[in-house]
């Protein structure tokens, strides 16, 4: 099988590309045909290529773009409009190019005979499993638009929690970039001035005022070095995060720092639940559910978890008795798991679970941002004031000799 891009006019005369897999070009063709189009021209991917290919591989599929995709697609389905219909109106009127090419090789391949989920698994690059196997699910049981509609819902709770998280963090980090750049100002070139005129009085310097002074005259002259050292920390700090023992460290690490910690993991624990309470909903087994979760779930100790879960729940137990062995999850919301095993409405139960915390990750922010913001203040404060105190006392010194003389 190869990979043949191809362009051809629709029986309305409007220009289709797109890309598809064929034993030959032969076989290519004649299947185009038979779907109506007038070919104009069939090549292999591989053999082309075009700057605007070039340029349209830096795009992203955002998030929004998904959600929008899913609701507009179950919208569509809801109203009674066929499949193939759907996909080509919201690709005529996608505005991120790398997007509307992407549908248009799915379209083809659903026009192909492919299913829609087959089509997405052969684009997985973009479209994460949980997606597929949703999709797959809801074809199965004939309920695609609602499941494409419970996709959507679930994407816009998860984008909404990011933003929150990203609003929390914006203020204080602009606050800190602000004052790194005035204090490394000071430091390279106001002190060094000041500390100049200082020694040629014959003035001594305190102790902070030299360290300051060594600390700006250093960072003057070998900045390259120091910019180079910390890129060397941060690619040596990325290389071994990305290592399996390293990502398990650090994300234990992160569930220990306080205030910070509570909320990465109430954070976690509501995707967690309204992830497997979406998948379970749609028909997805929960064995799935569970192996697309410890892929997902964002935290190396926690998908540790979710993979001890599962392989409890395939050995005959319940969901919740893993899920209490490894305290890691809080004991309420095994309760609440518990009650939804016993009642038969754990999906329910996995919601209101999602509620909750999603409730409580909202109130952490708020409260993260209101601990922040005064204790940053206080620290930059308390650095300025030792900046302009190393310069302020041998100032007086510098004015009591002149008063002498």
């Amino acid at each position: 099988m190869s990979l043949y891009r191809y362009k051809a006019r629709d029986e309305m005369g409007k220009l289709v590309e797109g890309a598809v897999e064929a034993p030959t070009e032969a076989d290519l063709i004649e299947k185009l045909r038979k779907m109506g189009y007038v070919i104009t021209g069939v090549y292999i991917a591989s053999d082309i290529f075009s700057v605007q290919d070039f340029f349209a591989g830096f795009g992203r599929i955002s998030p929004e773009d998904m959600i929008f995709f899913n609701i507009q697609l179950s919208s569509m389905l809801e109203g009674g409009l066929p499949l193939l219909t759907c996909l080509r109106t919201i690709s005529a009127q996608m505005e991120n190019k790398r997007f509307k090419k992407l549908l248009e090789e799915i379209t083809v391949k659903v026009e192909t005979g492919s299913s829609l989920s087959d089509a997405l698994t052969a684009c997985s690059w973009a479209f994460p499993k949980l997606t597929i196997s949703m999709v797959k699910a809801g074809e199965a049981s004939g309920n695609l638009s609602l499941v494409l509609k419970r996709l959507a819902d679930f994407g816009e709770r998860e984008l909404d929690l990011r933003q929150q998280l990203s609003g929390a963090m914006l203020y204080p980090v602009i606050l800190l970039i602000a004052a790194t750049v005035v204090i490394l100002f000071i430091v390279t070139f106001i002190i060094p001035q000041f500390a100049d005129i200082f020694l040629k009085a014959d003035i001594p310097l305190p102790i902070v005022t030299r360290i300051l002074y060594g600390a700006g005259i250093a960072i003057k002259n070998y900045w390259y070095l120091l910019v180079l050292g910390m890129i060397a920390l941060f690619l040596g700090a990325r290389i071994y995060v990305n290592t399996r023992g390293g990502r398990f460290r650090f994300d234990a690490l992160k569930l220990r720092i306080p205030v910070v910690g509570p909320l990465i993991r109430r954070a976690a624990i509501a995707k967690f639940a309204r992830m497997l309470a979406t998948l379970s909903a749609s028909g997805v087994n929960i064995l799935e559910s569970l192996e697309i979760l410890e892929g997902t779930i964002g935290n190396a100790v926690l998908s540790l978890v979710v993979a001890k879960v599962r392989e409890a729940v395939r050995g005959g137990s319940k969901l919740s008795e893993p899920l209490k062995a490894s305290k890691e999850f809080p004991p309420d919301i095994v309760q609440m798991i518990v009650a939804g095993e016993e009642t038969g409405s754990l999906d329910t139960m996995l919601n209101k679970v999602a509620d909750l915390y999603e409730s409580a990750v909202a109130y952490s922010i708020k409260r993260l941002t209101s601990l922040l913001e005064p204790l940053f203040l206080l620290v930059m404060g308390c650095v300025v004031a030792v900046i302009m105190a190393s310069m302020l006392v041998p100032m007086f010194d510098l004015v009591k000799v002149l008063r002498r003389r």
